[in-house]
C-alpha cells in the first residue's frame, strides 16, 4: 500500500511538473500529487483493510458488496491523509532551511530532516489532523453502525468525544511504520538514483 502511495504520488508529481508551470515546481503539485498517491493507496486498502477490521470486530458474516463499505470515506481519509504527509514534509525542508529544526534531526546539510525524524513526524502530523475520517472509517467497515451514515457518524462521533478513539496506538504505529518506511524510501532512491547516474554517464 505505501508502494502505491509512493509511486503514484511520484509520478503524478513529475507528471505535473513537466506538463503545467512551465516546468517549475509549485505548491499545488504538492497537494494534487499528494491526493493522488493517497487514492492509489486506497484502491489497494479497501478491500484488505474490511478483511482486517471485521477480523478484529469479530464480525464475520457479509455480503460481498459490504467489502466496499466506507469505500467513499477511505478515499477522503487516504487523500486528505498522504496529501497532508506530503505538504509537512515541504513545510519541515523550509523550517531546516531557516534554522528552526534541531541539527540532530536533520541531514548533514541542513537541509530537510533526516529519513526517520522525517516519515514519523510528518505522518504523525497527518494522522491528528485526519483521524476523524479514520474513525468513520473503521466504523463503517465494521458491520456494527449499518443503519447509520458516514454524516450521521461524523455527527455522533463529534457529541461524543469520539473524534480520536485510539490515536495513542494509532500514533505509536505511524512512528514506526512510517519512519522505517521512510528511511528504506530514501535508500533505494538514492541507491538507484546513483546508479542511474553512473550508467548515463557511461
Amino acid at each position: 500500500m505505501r508502494s502505491a502511495q509512493f509511486g503514484v504520488s511520484g509520478a503524478s508529481k513529475t507528471w505535473l511538473e513537466k506538463n503545467t508551470n512551465n516546468g517549475q515546481p509549485a505548491f499545488w503539485h504538492v497537494v494534487l500529487s499528494g491526493m493522488a498517491g493517497g487514492l492509489g493507496r486506497g484502491i489497494v486498502e479497501i478491500p484488505t483493510d474490511f478483511f482486517k477490521t471485521r477480523r478484529q470486530v469479530e464480525h464475520s458474516n457479509y455480503k460481498f458488496r459490504e467489502i466496499f463499505d466506507g469505500s467513499g470515506v477511505t478515499m477522503m481519509r487516504n487523500a486528505g491523509l498522504f496529501s497532508l504527509f506530503m505538504i509537512y514534509i515541504d513545510f519541515s525542508s523550509q523550517l531546516c532551511k531557516k534554522g528552526y529544526v534541531p541539527s540532530a534531526l536533520t541531514t548533514e546539510d541542513g537541509h530537510t530532516l533526516s529519513s526517520f525524524p522525517k516519515g514519523a513526524i510528518c505522518a504523525n502530523l497527518a494522522w491528528l489532523t485526519i483521524w476523524p475520517f479514520d474513525v468513520v472509517k473503521t466504523q463503517r467497515q465494521s458491520g456494527n453502525y449499518t443503519s447509520q451514515t458516514t454524516t450521521q457518524l461524523f455527527q455522533e462521533n463529534f457529541r461524543s468525544g469520539r473524534f480520536f478513539r485510539g490515536i495513542v496506538p494509532g500514533l505509536v504505529r505511524a512512528t514506526i511504520t512510517n519512519g522505517s518506511s521512510m528511511v528504506l524510501y530514501d535508500y533505494v532512491h538514492s541507491t538507484l538514483s546513483e546508479k542511474l547516474l553512473l550508467e548515463e554517464e557511461h
